[in-house]
């Protein structure tokens, strides 16, 4: 027998004023949002420009609402809608936690939407420019979801020498899951996306770079939950799949659409 690592026991909360306290979750939301409101400001004046930097100063609200209300809602829908229809008062209480990442895509999708048709901005085109940064706010949050201490891996093999106990999860040691999708839809998939940014040919075929982040967090998120726990209060679905596995078909389907029926912008 190898010896294991035992999570260190993070505290949740980074300050604590009086009742306002700051956690590690809300953190990597807002430092998400900041960084790649920020990445967008240059990304939409490259040819061919889709936006202008004040536009997407002013997208921030809409991106905010969209992953804070869409992620929320999602967990409530997809997750447990039972539970929350029972007790209305308990879908407020996002401090407690409960966001679904497929959720607040939408949440955001529809916030794209509504912002460029008021906006009269090219919808695909700004599209790709947000899935470029995307990944940087999904990472994050798996950096916050291990912290807390959360969503913890499958029980790993004897030799796995990074195998870890999660006290939460009992003493059995665990795939620290929460890291594999932080590398997986954050590092390696913000690493892809940028590569692909940098050519304008690509740029200039609205809503590839769209479908290829869709598509490339389908599979990251189907990969990475091979080795996460699914949630108790779901378990196994048909054929052994999780309910992340199943809201990524959908998602990889979306994407591949969006990359076939890209084309060159005419000049």
């Amino acid at each position: 027998m190898i010896p294991v690592l035992l999570f260190p026991q993070f505290d949740p909360v980074i300050v604590q004023l009086g009742p306002l306290a700051i956690r590690w979750y809300a953190l990597a939301y807002i430092t998400g949002l900041v960084v790649g409101w920020r990445l967008v400001r240059r990304f939409v004046r490259l040819a061919p420009a889709v936006a202008t930097p004040l536009q997407v100063d002013d997208f921030l609200t809409w991106a905010t609402l969209g992953v804070v209300f869409g992620g929320r809602l999602g967990y409530v829908l997809f997750y447990q809608p039972g539970t929350y229809l029972a007790h209305p008062a308990m879908i407020l209480a996002v401090w407690e936690g409960g966001m679904s990442f497929h959720g607040g895509m939408l949440g955001v999708a529809i916030a794209i939407i509504l912002f460029c048709r008021r906006n009269s901005i090219p919808l695909f085109g700004f599209a790709d420019r947000i899935a470029v940064v995307a990944p940087i706010g999904l990472g994050l949050g798996r950096i916050a979801n291990f912290i807390n201490g959360e969503l913890w891996g499958r029980p790993a093999p004897d030799w796995l020498p990074w195998a870890m106990i999660f006290p939460r999860a009992g003493m059995e040691p665990r795939h620290p899951s929460q890291l594999y999708q932080a590398l997986l839809e954050g590092v390696l998939l913000f690493a892809l996306m940028f590569m692909l940014s940098r050519r304008e040919a690509l740029r200039a075929r609205f809503g590839l770079l769209a479908g290829v982040f869709l598509c490339g967090y389908a599979v990251a998120r189907i990969i990475g939950e091979c080795f996460r726990e699914p949630d108790s209060f779901l378990g196994f679905l048909a054929f052994g799949t999780t309910m992340g596995q199943i809201l990524s078909v959908p998602m990889f389907v979306a994407g591949a659409w969006l990359i076939i029926r890209a084309r060159p912008r005419r000049s």
